[in-house]
């Protein structure tokens, strides 16, 4: 500390003046008693809800008569805590303040030391770290200076002026209160340390005490019986910026009371011909997918016998069959369940019997991930007929109730119980969040759309659902081929994309491949959304230089909950700022910044976000219990509660500042680290674990156990847990560290070490055998920033902290090497033989795919009956 401070002053006034003072004659309480409470009050707001505080006074230390003679200093300041419970009223917490103060006495001429010696079990947080400080002084009507003699005696100031506009501040921060005997009235001023607080703070805190006092103790607006947390200080000029906030209502376009499948074929009818998917070489025209899309659902009525409402689970790959499906379930009046191909088949039949679906979407490549007892549909044998027929009867379709309020969707998300939960879209919510997105000018009719998400994350919901019921193309890649860059920029180059949505890891990755093959730019695209996780302003300035002139990049940000999107933030050109923003409510969404007890924070603090308005979700399947802890009432309007932390701008612009949870995000995927513990504690000779966010890009488990190994719990989450959720590091513990309170102390956990030497789950003697094996051993060890002396040639990729995007990395070192393109072999190729033998045996013989893709036959208009309802 330089010493170096600010000091703010302001006057109560008469009235409030009169009022403060009259409260304290009324209640029997001091004016010290109630300054001091009033300021463990601005402390609690000021530290967002902080209950345990503590404040410095000063006694006079003359405890004996005979001291009050005496010529001396004599003054001590002591410690003085408050365990301050939020529900108590003020003039409950000022009697509280009175009596802690009178117990007090009795140490009031220890030396501070003493007082905390006395106190072993108190952490030191509570005396020695506090910023505030506080001292009390009263004003006195005798003359500031006295004559003693030939000596003259002037009253120290508690503030040394060393320039106009600075002081030597004694203590980090002291409220001290004035009482004008004269005047009657009183002011308060605060002195503060500049090298904690720069003056403006100051000054807002000092118009915070002033509402927070005029709010208390006008005698027509006194809150002085009502709970602590529900004292506000959020100045005028905040309300105003927080109205502001949520003023997106807005007519809807084309009015809420149609549902998805009639919203498509209200665009066939709009451009029958005009391109809806495109795969490679094959492609679809509205119409064209309007009539496989009709045949898919009568078949689901008349074979299955789906009923609206009926929830349908599809397991796909990315494919056009994959697009019809989840139009065909919709057109049927069914529920979309989309369940992940890359899940392993103890996790498939978990969702499965969770939802209570009795039928299973699948095609050529997924049939066989189900057990028999599961009903099958599979997509492609539908189509191999030769000659459709045309005479089938489409009329039953428009018989199907189906209500904007029904459920339109079902996506998956990690739960922190062990179990995943079911997140309930409605029409509605889907339709709104599309027309929000329309009106920002995000994406329209014209747009190109490539689609990028997995069917485990719900903005593949949006890019496909979304882009059919405005009428725009949808560009799909081939299965994992948004892990092959190659082929993802010369589909985005080649088919003129012009929306791109992907989050800021992948973006990374894929501007480091650009940059080695000397790819200038990416001409066609007019906006790139990268939300799902944090961006930093050096990526996005990297970004821009390959895209157009006329290109937006956008932070978009929401939850499953709030439908796929809720916020959104244009973010320009040369950018001067630290953190880019999450944004401001997308039309018809509203944002909520709310502390512990549901009450507004103020601007610039830290609070939980709650989003109300269109989007808000149904409720979790099956789990209303979670779904009552989910959701508030807010002015007689339901809003989810994210567990996001947030704090808003001067501007208005939200900014994301982390978790009140253990939930985090990974690559742009939302995890409940819980659900990975318990999958874990579910091998019985795991007693203990937790599992951590490591570095941004790993999860490291920490397990307590004697005899576990690394292979078996491998093995154990691979076959429970989806591939992004499983730990790249587990580190065995004899015991995990404890805190006071018997929880595990994460703080204290050991740091996972990054060199494997003690992780592998093989020989390490198991060395290349030869010069090749050696050149491929080299380029995965600088891929994985490990000693050359650490990973064997049997070692999976996966199993030494490796994943999906440091995969891609590596398949383009390949690449770049060795000099082949993605139809020589593919990285599917790759993935699945993920060791350093098997990429050598890849790389040195070409291999032969007998996968034949599925042919689709084009249909003109008039060769197909469709039925537009």
């Amino acid at each position: 500390r330089t010493g170096r401070g600010t000091s703010i002053s302001f006057d109560f006034g008469q009235d409030l003046s009169h009022d403060f003072l009259t409260h304290a004659s009324s209640n029997d309480i001091s004016l010290e008693h109630l300054a001091l409470a009033t300021y463990y009050v601005l402390l609690f707001k000021l530290t967002n809800g902080e209950t345990d505080l503590c404040t410095g006074i000063n006694t006079h230390g003359r405890y004996r008569d005979e001291l009050n003679y005496i010529i001396g200093m004599f003054v001590n300041a002591i410690p003085l805590r408050c365990q301050l419970d939020p529900h108590l009223s003020f003039h409950e917490l000022t009697k509280h303040v009175r009596d802690n103060m009178i117990n007090c006495i009795k140490y009031s001429y220890f030396p501070l030391q003493h007082i905390l010696n006395q106190h072993p079990n108190i952490s030191n947080p509570v005396f020695l770290d506090t910023s505030f400080e506080f001292l009390l002084f009263m004003g006195k009507d005798e003359e500031d200076e006295i004559m003693l003699g030939d000596s003259r005696f002037s009253l120290l100031p508690l503030s040394i002026k060393i320039s106009e506009n600075e002081i030597m501040s004694k203590f980090d921060f002291i409220l001290s209160f004035q009482h004008d005997l004269n005047l009657n009235e009183l002011s308060c001023t605060i002195d503060a340390s500049t090298d904690l607080f720069n003056v403006e703070t100051i000054c807002i805190i000092t118009q915070r005490l002033q509402t927070m006092l005029h709010q208390q103790f006008t005698s027509f607006n006194c809150t002085t019986n009502k709970p602590i947390y529900e004292l506000s200080m959020i100045l005028s000029n905040e309300q105003y910026l927080m109205q502001s906030l949520n003023n997106t209502q807005t007519s809807f376009s084309s009015a809420p009371s149609t549902c998805i499948h009639r919203e498509f074929a209200y665009q066939v009818m709009k451009h029958s011909q005009k391109l809806a998917v495109e795969l490679d070489e094959q492609s679809l025209t509205y119409c064209e997918l309007l009539y496989y899309v009709q045949i898919l659902s009568l078949t689901l009525l008349n074979e299955y016998h789906v009923f609206p409402g009926e929830i349908v689970c599809q397991c796909v790959e990315r494919s056009l069959s994959m697009v019809i499906g989840i139009m065909g379930i919709e057109m049927a009046g069914g529920v979309y369940c989309p369940l992940s191909p890359r899940d392993p088949k103890h996790r498939l039949h978990a969702l499965t019997q969770q939802t209570q679906s009795r039928l299973v979407l699948v095609h050529h490549s997924t049939s066989l991930k189900f057990s028999s007892d599961i009903v099958l549909c599979n997509i492609d044998l539908i189509w191999t007929v030769d000659d459709i027929n045309s005479s089938i009867i489409m009329d039953c379709l428009s018989d199907i109730v189906v209500t904007v309020d029904n459920i339109a969707y079902i996506i998956f998300t990690s739960g922190s119980t062990g179990t995943s939960k079911g997140v309930q879209i409605r029409h509605r919510n889907l339709l709104t969040c599309i027309d929000s997105l329309v009106r920002l000018n995000l994406f329209t009719n014209r747009d190109t759309m490539i689609q990028m998400a997995s069917c485990s994350y719900d903005v593949h919901v949006q890019e496909i659902i979304g882009g059919f019921i405005i009428g725009s193309t949808i560009i799909m890649l081939r299965p994992q081929g948004n892990i092959d860059l190659d082929y993802v920029t010369k589909t985005i180059n080649q088919k003129q994309v012009s929306y791109l949505q992907c989050v800021p890891t992948y973006v990374n990755i894929l501007l480091k491949f650009l940059q080695s093959r000397s790819i200038a730019n990416l001409s066609s695209l007019r906006n790139v959304d990268i939300g799902g996780e944090a961006s930093t302003v050096q990526l996005i300035d990297k970004l821009y230089t390959y895209l157009p002139q006329d290109c937006f990049v956008w932070n978009i940000y929401g939850p499953a909950e709030t439908t796929v999107d809720c916020t959104g933030y244009v973010i320009g050109r040369n950018l001067n700022m630290i953190n880019i923003p999450i944004g401001d409510p997308l039309p018809n969404y509203r944002c909520m910044i709310m502390n512990q007890y549901l009450q507004s924070s103020v601007v610039s603090q830290e609070g939980e976000l709650s989003v109300g308005g269109a989007g808000v979700f149904a409720g979790y399947l099956g789990r209303d219990d979670l779904t009552a802890k989910a959701l508030v009432e807010i002015d007689g309007e339901l809003f989810y509660r994210t567990g996001d932390l947030v704090r808003m701008d001067n501007n208005g612009f939200l900014h994301y500042q982390g978790r009140n949870d253990h939930q985090i995000k990974l690559r742009g995927q939302r995890i409940e680290l819980g659900e990975i513990e318990r999958c874990l504690l579910n091998i019985t000779s795991i007693s203990a674990c937790v599992v951590m966010k490591w570095n941004d890009d790993y999860l490291v488990a920490y397990v307590q156990s004697s005899d576990a190994n690394e292979p078996e719990m491998r093995e154990h989450c691979e076959s429970h847990l989806p591939p992004h959720m499983i730990p790249s590091i587990f580190i065995i513990l004899e015991k995990l560290p404890l805190n006071a309170n018997g929880k595990i102390d994460r703080k204290q956990l050991p740091s996972p070490d990054f060199s494997l030497s003690t992780l592998l789950p093989s020989d390490k003697s198991d060395t290349p055998l030869n010069p090749f094996e050696e050149h491929i051993h080299t380029i995965w060890c600088q891929v994985l920033h490990c000693d050359e002396n650490d990973i064997s040639r049997t070692t999976t990729f996966f199993s030494v902290g490796g994943h999906s995007l440091l995969f891609i990395q590596l398949y383009h070192h390949y690449q770049s090497v060795f000099n082949f393109d993605a139809h020589s072999l593919s990285i599917g190729l790759f993935l699945q033989q993920p060791t350093i033998q098997q990429h050598a045996q890849l790389l040195q013989t070409l291999p032969s795919n007998d996968t034949q893709p599925i042919r689709w036959q084009s249909l003109h208009i008039n060769q197909g009956k469709t039925f537009l309802n």
